[in-house]
């Protein structure tokens, strides 16, 4: 639609002068998609490496079980994982993995010792609760509470999420894109050995319409996801008051639902009710209910664009201010 030119003319000229080697813009409102687009050597049907943004599509998954009764934000990761936590004298439960605040030593992303061995590390950052400094091998302990919980493989749950949203893209399998992140061995990841863990905080795949499906019926907030009672707690800030490390300072101006980057107060934002997660690759989603929009940005940069200097603040507003 014209009237988001000027979010898309934004990544066009990052495609176009640098530094995107390719990329994917989607905006969507309830309704469903409002302007999609592709850029450089990209399709609209492109799967894209998803990175964090796998995180609050996980968090679905076991949202969807706490509405089913069978695990509360209270559940104790040791009721899936009982050796978890040897020689720690606090408790960690789902909300703490949910919200960044476990505690748990964070392993390299490409982990070569594998995820479940990396959860079972013995020792601590901090005690549960206490902090919060962003973790990514804390889904693997939502991941066991949701198999515990579900009695099914934990992928299953994610699937579902997809096909409630009536998005059939998500995956694990990064052969079916042609855009891994460029410069990802500069930038310290081996690409390879980290898709091949189908890590459940980082390892999914996706269309820009996958995404903008859920984006639109989070919108809608009709129950086809969550029920809207739901939907009002996962965005209830977890972290509110707590000492925030590296790379997620207080003075970013936001808090962590559960799953959700919360940005109420980020000072950068036109609208301070934006919710969402960005990725390691550049991949942006957001949603916005104030203005009835969300938006999908798809990119392959290793690192980021923030290395480069670029501000994704830019591409919100411009979203925010044309909805």
């Amino acid at each position: 639609m014209p009237r988001f030119d000027h979010a898309f003319d934004w990544v066009r000229r990052h495609v176009e002068e640098g530094p995107l080697p390719s990329a994917v813009l989607g905006v969507a409102t309830a309704a469903g998609v409002a302007a999609l687009d592709g850029f450089g050597a990209a399709s609209v049907d492109d799967h894209y490496p998803l990175f964090s943004i796998t995180k609050p599509i996980v968090g679905l998954a076991a949202l969807h079980l706490v509405e089913q009764g069978r695990l509360t934000p209270e559940t104790p990761l040791t009721a899936a994982i009982p050796e978890f936590g040897t020689g720690r004298d606090d408790v960690v439960r789902l909300r703490h993995l949910a919200s960044h605040t476990s505690g748990i030593v964070e392993p390299p992303l490409d982990t070569p010792d594998g995820l479940r061995p990396s959860l079972l590390a013995p020792g601590r950052d901090f005690a549960a609760g206490a902090v919060s400094r962003y973790s990514t091998i804390a889904f693997e302990g939502i991941a066991a509470l949701i198999e515990h919980a579900s009695g099914a493989p934990w992928e299953q749950a994610v699937a579902r999420v997809g096909e409630r949203a009536d998005a059939s893209g998500f995956t694990f399998d990064a052969s079916v894109s042609p855009h891994a992140p460029v410069e990802a061995a500069e930038q310290g990841l081996d690409y390879a050995r980290f898709a091949a863990l189908r890590h459940p905080g980082a390892g999914l795949l996706a269309r820009a319409a996958d995404l903008l499906a859920v984006g639109s019926a989070l919108l809608r907030t009709d129950g086809s996801l969550v029920a809207p009672v739901t939907a009002e707690a996962m965005l209830r800030p977890l972290t509110a008051g707590l000492p925030k490390l590296e790379p997620y300072v207080a003075s970013r101006g936001q808090d962590w639902g559960f799953t959700w980057n919360v940005r109420q107060s980020a000072p950068g934002l036109l609208a301070n009710d934006t919710f969402g997660h960005g990725g390691w690759a550049g991949t942006e989603f957001w949603i916005t209910p104030s203005r009835g929009v969300c938006f999908v940005l798809l990119a392959n940069v290793g690192g980021g664009i923030g290395r480069f200097g670029l501000d994704a603040d830019q591409l919100h507003n411009a979203v925010a201010a044309a909805s």
